[in-house]
């Protein structure tokens, strides 16, 4: 069990980084349009999409990132509480 929760600690915390390299490719012109940008583009976009449509943008800046960063911190945290409801 301990493995297993251990192993979907970790995937969230590798995509919680390749959302934040994603929104940071936002900032250099065409970096998006690498095979980087395309790759991640594929992976983070349906994760961000439900909260872009929740939360507006304000102005030119979009706050729907931060806030889908702070739910897989809060799904970490659920995580760790059901290993220590189970252990």
């Amino acid at each position: 069990m301990s493995l297993v929760l251990n192993i979907l600690g970790q995937i969230i915390y590798y995509y919680s980084w390749a959302l934040i390299i994603y929104i940071l490719m936002s900032w250099f012109p065409n970096a998006r349009e690498s095979s980087i940008g395309q790759f991640l583009a594929r992976i983070c976009e349906p994760y961000l999409e439900p909260f872009r449509k929740i939360i507006p943008p304000f102005g030119m800046i979009d706050f729907s990132p931060i806030v889908a960063i702070i739910v897989l911190r809060f799904a970490t945290t659920g995580i760790q509480q059901l290993y220590y409801w189970f252990v």
